[in-house]
């Protein structure tokens, strides 16, 4: 899900709003926070081998267990014979080796809110919070029902303590205006998410070479249109896409993120929007796209397409191991055993040179409620979810039980059946752990088997994708992946929706009709809605909280830095 601000930030933004609504609807209670004891940090790791009681280090005596509840999330995905979401063999697993006795509170995961509200109301709030949605950890620190953390982790949480100093980006992007940490982190690892993938085959059967400008990227997308690379006699292919993900390659290409920093402010670059927009008018003018994209809202038409051999010029997300990218890989090779794909840079514009969305590698997971009975016992547990032991249990589970090492030194799954039942529910529970902290085993190539000549295909697919956008000199236009934007004030926040689903209309409109309605006047008119609609509180909000934060906040250069 990630129009780039537009697209992820758009989405951030009628988050905010919706939980802004919902909580307004409710009192928000707390009470005092507990006072901190004086007990000393467990010092104990569990075995990653085998999942057995943790052995003491070191000659400290272990401080007494506490207690705290621990927010869970729950999709249904528990197998019958597994138990249930609060209590399975992984529960059981970390109320064993951990150092907290853990209560896990379950929270729909489609509908958090609603029960988050409810335990607010009832003064039954879990100690630990786990949400992914940033707006609404956001609004939980706005209504003063967080804790600081910064005392806590220095006292009670070495492991967490550790990977603040490591990686100064987790603590940037967990800490609030005040200055103070307040979110805790994992570390996913990261890589570019999207690749523009053109069918090579039909570049050397038309005798063309790869787009370098947009100016190519037409003239390769009109050949392939009209001059049948697929060799059937019909005129039934089409050039590039303009649906789903390919349109937002096309906007990435230009750089229209929406929010862009020029010189050294944050101002709203309708330029950009208005180059991409003309482009993919000329784009549909000339007749290389579908004339039905705007229908195709989530982009399967064009993958079918895609898939079935038909479109020249596609982007798709290549960074979930073996699913979707291998999946179509293997589909499109099925369907035409002659296909040859490579990921291609964006074509270079006016603009630069960008590329499109990372996958985020400082996730921002977990708070603390102010009102945690025991604060010392919530951060322990906390630390013990941060642990490399933890997060390599969490991601393969036992070695022997259900991995072992495979040829690349990787775990490798002994029973696969058997894992989709042990392990396929964990994730949620792991949401606190960071998979990166396992090493090279964590990236996406390590799930590939070499020997395997599809997927030795697609690892090398993979690796020229990275080598297309995984550079600085490339980088994505946008200001931050959008779990990184600020959280826009409720008004705001709806005011931005509003002006967006307005202006997305105005230039797909415009896209679509020709002559009748010029880019020109669609720029106009975009503009006329953002002036009249509050753009301009926009525009000032957005320019003062970059003035101030600017130096602070997890960027996107910042992505950059977790690059290896």
């Amino acid at each position: 899900m990630q129009l780039t601000f537009s697209k992820g930030g758009i989405q951030m933004i009628n988050q905010s709003h919706k939980w802004g609504v919902l909580l307004a609807c409710t009192a928000l209670t707390g009470t005092l926070l507990a006072a901190c004891g004086d007990s000393q940090p467990q010092s104990k790791t569990a075995d990653p081998k085998t999942g057995g009681a943790p052995a003491a280090q070191g000659d400290a005596k272990p401080a007494a267990r506490g207690s705290a509840t621990v927010a869970l999330y729950d999709r249904g995905r528990v197998p019958a014979e597994e138990g249930t979401m609060d209590k399975n063999r992984w529960t059981e697993w970390v109320n064993k080796n951990g150092p907290t006795d853990v209560k896990y509170v379950l929270i729909p995961r489609n509908d958090s809110v609603t029960k988050y509200n409810t335990l607010f109301a009832a003064g039954d709030v879990p100690d630990v919070i786990n949400e992914y949605d940033t707006a609404y950890r956001d609004l939980l620190y706005q209504q003063k029902q967080l804790l600081p953390l910064d005392d806590l982790i220095d006292k009670y949480a070495p492991n967490y303590k550790k990977l603040l100093a490591d990686y100064p980006q987790l603590r940037k992007a967990g800490t609030k205006p005040d200055g103070k940490l307040y979110e805790i982190g994992r570390l996913q690892g990261t890589m570019s998410m999207y690749s523009l993938i053109i069918r090579e085959d039909w570049l050397k059967k038309l005798n063309l070479q790869v787009p370098q400008t947009p100016e190519e990227l037409l003239k390769v997308a009109k050949a392939f249109t009209e001059q049948d690379p697929d060799g059937d006699g019909k005129k039934n292919t089409y050039g590039i896409s303009l649906a789903a993900d390919t349109g937002m390659a096309i906007s990435k290409m230009f750089g229209d993120a929406g929010w862009v920093v020029k010189d050294g402010k944050l101002t709203y670059d309708w330029d950009r929007a208005k180059a991409s927009n003309e482009f993919k008018k000329k784009l549909f003018d000339e007749g290389v796209a579908d004339k039905d994209y705007l229908t195709d809202k989530n982009g399967e038409k064009a993958k079918q397409d895609w898939l079935s051999g038909k479109l020249g010029i596609y982007a798709m997300q290549h960074s979930q191991q073996l699913n979707p990218g291998l999946n179509n890989y293997q589909t499109l090779k099925k369907n035409v055993p002659a296909a040859e794909i490579l990921p291609i840079p964006l074509p270079k514009t006016q603009f630069g040179q960008f590329s499109m969305n990372f996958l985020n590698p400082a996730q921002m997971t977990t708070v603390v409620y102010r009102g945690a009975k025991d604060p010392v016992a919530a951060i322990k547990y906390i630390d013990f979810m941060a642990t490399k032991e933890t997060a390599s249990m969490m991601k393969y589970g036992m070695e022997g039980v259900h991995w072992k090492t495979g040829a690349n030194n990787c775990p490798v799954p002994i029973d696969v059946e058997k894992n989709k039942k042990e392990l396929i529910y964990v994730p949620d529970l792991a949401m606190q752990t960071s998979p990166d902290l396992v090493g090279p085993c964590n990236k996406t190539e390590s799930s590939f088997d070499p020997q395997i000549p599809d997927q030795k295909a697609y690892l090398d697919f993979i690796q020229k994708a990275r080598a297309a956008y995984e550079k600085p000199e490339r980088p994505i236009p946008d200001l931050t992946l959008s779990e990184h934007m600020p959280t826009l004030p409720s008004d705001l926040a709806k005011t931005s929706a509003d002006l967006n689903l307005q202006i997305t209309g105005i230039w797909a409109k415009s896209v679509v009709s020709g002559a009748a309605y010029p880019i020109d006047k669609a720029f106009a008119d975009a503009k006329g809605v953002w002036e009249k609609g509050g753009g301009k509180q926009l525009e000032d909000w957005y320019a003062k909280w970059y003035a101030e934060n600017k130096d602070k906040a997890f960027l996107s250069q910042d992505i950059y830095k977790f690059l290896n």
